[in-house]
């Protein structure tokens, strides 16, 4: 059975009554993406301090440790700032729900801001010197170094699970991408990770966060081509407009970023220009993917397009009806968006 040919072209869907199919993300510039940037930081600099612990690298431990403390402080300021009520984020802990990757999320936050703080006192005792007993002050060291090595559990997870996050919602750019968006968040939080350890680091002391820094760089930028050959039309939010211009700026800053860091311990300037410029193109990957789920929820055809074509390669339901039926075919292909729900801050539902 064949279709017929269609004497009228079919009409190109732009808008629901003159508005767009999805909610827009409500989160805001520059708290959100500033706060994915630190919970990236702070979960792969745990886990360079987790590794400069074990191979007796003393220094870059000990930047590592304060990064990864200072940034899961800083991007937990950040989330209940952006929550609009502090306390919101604690009723986040009121219950642990495993579907849902805001509950899980918000319990990996507060893990790894705790323990990252509690492995503090191993590589700064002398702070705590005359506030505690002496007898307490000398079972920091050891109480320090038990806290990191949890870290090596919360800091990956922290690092990657707000990729799961914004995927796990019905914005096409985001959901589309869902596969690529850990490993792009993973290479950009190495990345960031490395520099700031490069940064607070003699440069003798610091090949192996150069090293971090490096392959976080490359990881980052094989992990973003990847996304945006395999999205295709979908993954146009990513090349066009604002958001293209950030992604850009952050291919290109994370390249030069990511080829300094390799020869930058023969010089301190080289140090710094690699830091920097990796710093800064992590924070515009990050600015980038926010602004490119805005824009393919803003758009309808991001959404109403690929519905279509699923349902164009679908097979064709048999005349008597025996064989393949829409009650078969995916969600989204009988016109129904897939993701978002009620406990995903920003989750962009139907209207």
């Amino acid at each position: 059975m064949t279709r017929e040919r269609a004497v009228v072209p079919e009409a190109e869907f732009r808008s629901y009554y003159g508005r767009p199919v999805l909610k827009p993300p409500v989160w805001h510039e520059p708290h959100m993406p500033t706060y994915l940037y630190l919970g990236g930081m702070s979960g792969a600099s745990s886990t360079i301090a987790v590794m400069a612990r074990l191979t007796g690298h003393t220094r870059l431990d000990r930047t590592a440790r304060i990064a990864a403390a200072a940034g899961a402080s800083l991007g937990a300021a950040l989330l209940a700032a952006e929550l609009g009520r502090p306390e919101r984020f604690l009723n986040m802990l009121r219950v642990f729900k495993p579907t849902s990757p805001m509950s899980v999320g918000s319990w990996i936050l507060t893990a790894q801001s705790g323990l990252s703080a509690a492995a503090l006192p191993g590589v700064l005792p002398g702070a705590l010197t005359g506030v505690l007993p002496r007898a307490l002050t000398g079972l920091l060291p050891a109480a320090g170094d038990a806290a990191l090595l949890a870290t090596g559990v919360t800091g990956p997870l922290t690092a990657t699970y707000t990729a799961v996050l914004i995927a796990d919602t019905a914005v096409p750019a985001w959901h589309e991408a869902y596969r690529e968006l850990p490993f792009l968040f993973a290479g950009s939080a190495m990345a960031a990770a490395g520099a700031v350890a490069m940064l607070g680091t003699p440069r003798a002391q610091a090949g192996p966060a150069r090293a971090v820094a490096g392959l976080g760089a490359a990881t980052e930028l094989v992990a973003g081509e990847v996304l945006e050959r395999r999205l295709g039309f979908v993954g146009e939010p990513y090349r066009t407009g604002r958001a293209g211009r950030l992604m850009r700026a952050g291919r290109a800053l994370t390249a030069g970023g990511g080829m300094l860091a390799v020869v930058a311990g023969r010089s301190r300037a080289l140090t710094a220009l690699a830091g920097v410029a990796l710093t800064a193109g992590s924070l515009c990957t990050r600015f980038g993917i926010l602004e490119a789920g805005r824009a393919s929820a803003a758009d309808p055809k991001y959404t109403v397009v690929p519905q279509r074509q699923r349902l164009d390669a679908a097979p064709t339901p048999a005349p008597d009806g025996d064989g393949p039926h829409t009650g078969h075919l995916p969600r989204a292909a009988r016109g129904v968006s897939a993701g978002g729900g009620e406990d995903r801050p920003g989750g962009p539902a139907r209207r």
